[in-house]
Parts: C-alpha cells; structure tokens; sequence
C-alpha cells in the first residue's frame, strides 16, 4: 500500500512538474501578439498617421519583437542582422538573466511603437496592462524583471539604429512645388492639400539596394488635344468606369479606401473621418492569416515582421516614382478638360499620381504572405466592419492585392495603367524580400 502511495504521489509530482505554467499559456498566446500590433494600428489611426509614416511605425515595432524572438531561439529564427546589411547585431542577454522571451518581444514591441508613434507614450496604458496580465498569470519576479530589462535594451538598440533612416532630415526638407504645368500633378479637392511626404523615397529601405531599384516604364505622355491619344483615352475610361459603378465595384472601392484623414464637406461645414491607412490593412489581413494556420507565437512575429517589411520597402520604392513622374491626377484631367462637373467616387490623396501606393504594397505584402502561408488561401476579410464597411472574399493573396489596386479605378482616383503596373512593381518587390530574407529556419 506504501508502495503504490509512494508512487501515485511520484506520478502527481511529475505531472505538475511538467504543467505548462499559468503565464505562458497567457503570455505565449499569439493572439496575444495579434492585439499588440491592432493596438499600435489603432493608435497610429487615432493620430492621423499617413500610410508612409505608418508604415515606419510597423516595420521597426515588428524588427524589435522577432529579433528578440530570434535571440530566444535562435534553432528556429534567424536574426536580421546581415540580412538586412545595414542592421548591426542585435544585443543578447546576459547569461546570467533569466528571459521569457515572448513576454520580452511583446514589451520590446511597444516600447519602439511608443517612441516612433507620436505622441511618446501613446501606449504607456497598454504596456502596464500587459505587466498586470504576466503578474497576474504568475510569472515569477526574477523572471519579469529580467524580460523587462532586455525588452528595454533590445528597444534602445531598435530605436538608436532607427535614427539612421534619414526621417529626421526630411522633416526639415523643401516642399513640393506646386507648377501649373500639363501633366503635372496640383492638389485636388476638397483640401487641395500639400503634396505629402515628398522627400519619402530618400528613406533608406530594409532589403532593396536603392530607393529606385525597381522602375517600371514611363506612363502615357500628356496629350489632351488628340483625343485618341494613351493619355485622354486613359481619362476618359475612369470616367466611364465611375459612372457606371454597380454596388458590388462600390463596396470594393470602399473596402480598399483606407483614407487615413478624408475630409467631408457638406454645405458649410466639414469635418473629418478615418480608417486604416493601406499599410494597417495589411497587418489586419496578417492576423487573419497567422491565426488561421494556427502559427506559434515566434512564427507569427515572424510573418508580421516580413510583411511589414515588404509594405516599408514598397511604400519607399513607390514614393520615389511618384515624385519623380509627378504625374497629374483623374480628377484634374477630367474636370478640367471633359466633364467640369465630375467628381470620382472616393477622395482623391494629396500625392501623384504614378504609380498607384495601394498596387505596390499590396502586391508587395500578398507576395510575402503567399509565401509563408500559402497560395489559394482563401479567407474572408472582415477588418473594415469597424467602419461600417461588410466583408469581403478572396481566394487568394494575391487576389486581394489586384482587388485593392483595381479598387482604386473603381473610386476614380488613378489611371488604370498606374494599377496594373503598380501591381507587378510590388511583386517584385514583395519576392525580392521572400529572396533575401530567412526568419524562419526550416
């Protein structure tokens, strides 16, 4: 009888032994993850982030959560350093420190996201409840205290090298200047804002050699007298397209939308409405991805950060183009030279024109998703319901990233020619960053 107790209470012990502890199955949760990044993406709504600059957010938020994650398990993740030539190696922790290292990304996360996104602090809040969430779990003190302190130090690291960007220099950097010239692009209504982010394309990219590395051909030169020509001909089908938009082209034009400041006016009042910008979408449509497949925590930081890679890369490779083609808008063209009457169906962004942001990223990002989740992955996206916007469905990555550069025909804001080889500009770039970068070791 001894016998048998002695062994029944071996047994129970080794059974609680081996228990996953109350903490990691809170902390190392990827959903958990998932809620960090939509925060971030939240905050940079709330403060009227552009998608160029959100973009920045994301990508350096992402690097700081995986290289802490690669630095934990470096069996199964490969540090970016190297791979991206200008990132030096990334510090470890002392040998000497105990380190949950999921906790550690999820804090290292939000302290970058927190210095990047203005204003400083923004996440303050969200980082004590995640404190509360690990104390509460159980996790042991020794053990926060040192995934707080190499959270903090991987972070430094993060943001010191962030610097070397060259963000700061074009806060100071001339504006664009607005020329009454053929062909070139003036602002639109009703902000008939200044052109945004014009020094964007002199941001140093993560993978791409140079800002202009991919360049696809000019675009139809303007000609408004020959009304044969590529140039009128492309005016007039956005015209007819916006005109003849059925509920199905509407609803796709208002799912891609993403305008993350659009200004309403109506009579003499206006006022202002957001969503996410095209970037934040994307990392909506990573979520969706990660958690169909059921991806472990390190795997989803790991898909979220290539993303926001390819998204940081295509909006940098796009921005070039756009000011250097300055090339005019739709809703110029056609109200001043077809119908003065015209108005497309979603607001014009105060930027040229070629080639379209939405056709580069997305392509750019659906690439790299492809490739880590699958091709013919077929999933519906319902991240705009929180805009009053319904679901949509794709059979692909890939064939949501031509939906969203489509969609912007669709809303009247760009030729078709600009979507199209937007498209093929953000594939290359999207496999550009499948080629040179490894996360996951296999």
């Amino acid at each position: 009888m001894r016998s048998f107790l002695f062994c029944l209470t071996g047994v129970l012990f080794l059974f609680v032994s081996c228990k996953k502890p109350d903490y990691e199955k809170v902390i190392h949760d990827p959903e958990l993850y998932r809620v960090t990044v939509k925060k971030l993406n939240d905050i940079v709504l709330e403060n009227n982030f552009p998608p160029v600059t959100a973009s920045r957010n994301y990508v350096y938020a992402n690097i700081a959560a995986y290289e802490v994650i690669a630095s934990g398990d470096p069996e199964h993740f490969k540090s970016l350093s190297g791979q991206i030539k200008h990132l030096p190696v990334v510090p470890k922790a002392s040998k000497d420190t105990a380190v949950d290292y999921q906790f550690a990304s999820l804090l290292a996360f939000c302290t970058v996201g927190n210095a990047v996104t203005f204003p400083e602090g923004s996440m303050d809040q969200y980082v004590d409840e995640l404190k509360k969430k690990a104390k509460d779990a159980g996790m042991p003190s020794y053990l926060f205290e040192g995934s707080v302190n190499y959270a903090n130090k991987v972070a430094k690291f993060i943001l010191k090298w962030s610097k070397g960007d060259h963000y700061a220099q074009t806060r100071s950097a001339s504006k664009y200047t607005v020329k009454q010239q053929d062909g070139r692009w003036i602002p639109t209504p009703p902000m008939y804002a200044q052109a945004l982010e014009a020094h964007w394309g002199e941001i140093r990219p993560m993978v791409l050699d140079s800002t202009a590395q991919f360049i696809p051909p000019n675009p139809p030169v303007f000609n408004v007298k020959d009304h044969n020509s590529p140039f009128y001909k492309q005016a007039l089908e956005v015209k007819q397209i916006v005109d003849s938009l059925t509920k199905e082209d509407k609803h796709q034009a208002d799912f891609w939308d993403d305008n993350a400041f659009k200004l309403n006016v109506v009579g003499h009042a206006s006022f202002a409405t957001k969503k996410f910008s095209p970037g934040g979408h994307w990392m909506n449509i990573t979520a969706i991805g990660t958690r169909a497949k059921k991806f472990d925590f390190g795997t989803t930081v790991s898909v979220y950060t290539e993303a926001s890679i390819a998204l940081f890369d295509g909006f940098i490779n796009c921005w070039y183009l756009k000011y250097r083609s300055n090339y005019v808008r739709p809703e110029t063209i056609i109200t001043k030279y077809i119908d003065a009457d015209w108005r497309p169906y979603i607001q014009t962004p105060p930027f040229p024109e070629y080639s379209s942001g939405h056709a580069v990223i997305s392509s750019a990002a659906a690439e790299v998703l492809t490739n880590r989740i699958g091709d013919n992955f077929a999933y519906t996206d319902s991240s705009e319901m929180e805009f009053g916007i319904d679901p949509l469905s794709f059979k692909s990555f890939r064939e949501a990233a031509k939906s969203a550069a489509m969609s912007r025909v669709m809303g009247g804001i760009h030729f078709k020619n600009a979507c199209i080889v937007g498209n093929k500009q953000g594939a290359e770039i999207g496999e550009l960053v499948v080629q040179k970068l490894q996360l996951k070791i296999k």
